[in-house]
């Protein structure tokens, strides 16, 4: 499964190198509204996509990592509590049942034989 990954992120990236290298004409882009119109910057077609690529996976990673530490710190504390009551259990004895199938034979008044 890892080597899937590392394929795919390879296939990823050099889709990514090929299409900045393709397009490095500076564009001129819009930023934010002024009262005399916009303020604009020149920059490359590929360093915006790289830019916006970048600003699009970090809200979904940093979603991921906060979830797998939410359920590791999840399964830290079942372990813990598992392990604290498996611990009580193994130094207290329990307590003996209340009557083993032998000692309820031996109990029961004796059937009258036809």
């Amino acid at each position: 499964m890892q080597f899937i990954k590392q394929v795919v992120w390879v296939l990823i990236t050099a889709i990514m190198v090929a299409f900045i290298a393709i397009n490095w004409t500076p564009v001129s882009v819009n930023i934010w509204p002024t009262e005399t119109g916009y303020l604009h910057l020149e920059w490359p077609v590929g360093f915006i996509v790289l830019v916006s690529y970048v600003l699009g996976l970090l809200p979904m990673w940093l979603l991921s990592k906060a979830g797998k530490w939410r359920m590791t710190r999840r399964i830290n504390a079942l372990e813990n509590s598992v392990r604290a009551t498996s611990t009580s259990v193994t130094t207290t004895t329990p307590p003996p049942p209340l009557a083993t199938s032998t000692q309820l034979e031996a109990n029961s008044p004796e059937e009258p034989s036809a």
